[in-house]
């Protein structure tokens, strides 16, 4: 081999590890929703984006189209930090704000529901793509009317139920609540909030206790609320414009409300910030009452799935095997110009 191969095949090498760093450190988006009790949005994309069953879910698709649903795991705000009732207006809690999902807003007696009672409950949440956070869960109080907007003065004041990292179970998050005494047709909120990055998610979620599931604003029944099999979510996957591998695919992503100009991704911090300690994950009971969400504005981006540290071992290896190839490098380019002196003489 020529001393210029030699130069050409080391460069090579060393670029190679830089470009699977790369892909390894990339920061992915979380993305998901409530599918026990089953969430609107959940529901409706069940039931087919483009001919959906339930006359909620037909009204729905019609004020905010198909695509909408088909993005069923993506009602959030990306930089909420844990600022929810300033950043999401009454009437809109369903949406988190979003024009992209009014439909979900819609003030209605018939909206898919999932039967529940008072006591213990397992709650389920599809994770998309998972990652460490916190999940609020709130009732609205007796006397809901569901025939109007969601206000947050509808909801109790606390979460019934709060748990930080559950357990991960078949792509589900996985944890236990204990539900209030109640009766007749409610909602439940749920707020995701990320520990990894601002980015929040948002699900409402309409139940219904005792064996009355009919429509509160009166006429037909209310249809029961089905999630999303396994083959239905791969089956749209190739309609949806979610990516997984950071804040874009849809335009409206990174919108907050109120304002149609899209944030940034917060900006990852130094490598030395990965040694903090990671939290691990609590098991699947709920935490007390009134603790607080993480706010991780500051905080790094990890991996789907991964530990807080993988991306900067990741960099810290490509970085280490640089230097080697860089070394080889001036040393073949030494080789080749020592040669090149020898044929000229």
């Amino acid at each position: 081999m020529t001393a210029r191969r030699k130069v050409t095949s080391v460069a090579a090498l060393g670029f190679a590890p830089l470009a699977l760093a790369g892909l390894a450190a990339a920061p992915a988006a979380a993305h998901g929703s409530m599918t026990d009790p089953v969430s609107r949005v959940s529901a409706c994309y069940a039931e087919g984006p483009e001919s959906p069953k339930s006359a909620a879910c037909k009204a729905a698709v019609a004020a905010s189209g198909a695509q909408a649903f088909y993005d069923w795991n993506e009602v959030n705000i990306a930089n909420a930090a844990g600022n929810h009732k300033q950043l999401i207006p009454d009437g809109k809690l369903c949406s988190a704000g979003r024009d992209k999902y009014k439909g979900l807003d819609l003030p209605r007696g018939d909206w898919p529901s999932s039967a529940l009672g008072s006591g213990n409950h397992t709650f389920h949440y599809k994770a998309t793509a998972p990652h460490k956070g916190s999940f609020e869960l709130y009732l609205t109080k007796d006397g809901y009317d569901p025939s109007k907007p969601l206000a947050w003065a509808d909801l109790e004041a606390k979460p019934f139920a709060k748990v930080t990292n559950p357990k991960l179970v078949n792509g589900e998050y996985v944890f236990d609540g204990v539900v209030p005494n109640k009766s007749g047709r409610h909602l439940i909120y749920s707020i995701w909030q990320r520990s990894d990055s601002p980015e929040a998610f948002y699900t409402c979620s309409d139940v219904v206790f005792g064996k009355d599931n009919g429509n509160a604003g009166g006429g037909a029944p209310a249809p029961t609320a089905s999630a999303p099999s396994e083959k239905e979510i791969a089956d749209g996957a190739g309609k949806s414009t979610v990516d997984h591998n950071g804040h874009g695919g849809d335009e409206t992503h990174a919108e907050t409300p109120g304002s149609a100009a899209p944030t940034e991704k917060p900006a990852e911090q130094p490598a030395e910030s990965a040694e903090q300690p990671v939290e691990e994950p609590a098991g699947n009971a709920p935490e007390a009452n009134g603790a607080t969400v993480p706010k991780a504005a500051d905080e790094n981006l990890a991996e789907t799935g991964g530990d807080s540290n993988t991306p900067y071992i990741a960099i810290g290896g490509a970085a280490a095997l640089a230097v080697g190839a860089a070394a080889m490098f001036g040393t073949a380019r030494r080789k080749a110009a020592t040669a090149g002196g020898r044929h000229s003489r």
